[in-house]
């Protein structure tokens, strides 16, 4: 059974850095990729950014490029979403995600299998 667990969300003001992580556990995940999503209160869930475990090809939605850094660690099946230059538009409650990497970048939240239970980040002026 695939487990994603979240953490390092919190209250941080503008122009701070937080650094999400996200665990899995299950399966080998080498040929994943996995993503961070948000979702702030009465806003749809937006991607974030991508990342596949092998070979850690990266990607990033327009609203982060610059700010926000995706990484993995395979040995300890582990992403982090290093997050700097925070802006109060950038709170929201933060989800990992986790499918078969099939060559394709997939931004869409419905393209995902398997879902953290989110951590929160908020980003005060």
């Amino acid at each position: 059974q695939v487990q994603l667990v979240e953490s390092g969300g919190g209250f941080v003001q503008a122009g701070d850095s937080l650094r999400l992580s996200c665990a899995a556990s299950g399966r080998t995940f080498s040929t994943y990729a996995m993503a961070w999503f948000r979702q702030a209160p009465g806003k749809q869930r937006d991607f974030v950014s991508h990342i596949t475990m092998s070979g850690g090809r990266t990607y990033y939605a327009d609203s982060v490029k610059g700010r926000f850094t995706i990484s993995r660690d395979t040995a300890k099946n582990t992403v982090y979403l290093q997050m700097n230059s925070l802006k109060p538009e950038d709170t929201a409650v933060y989800s990992c995600a986790t499918r078969l990497y099939s060559g394709t970048v997939y931004t869409r939240y419905s393209d995902y299998t398997y879902w953290g239970q989110g951590t929160q980040v908020t980003v005060s002026s």
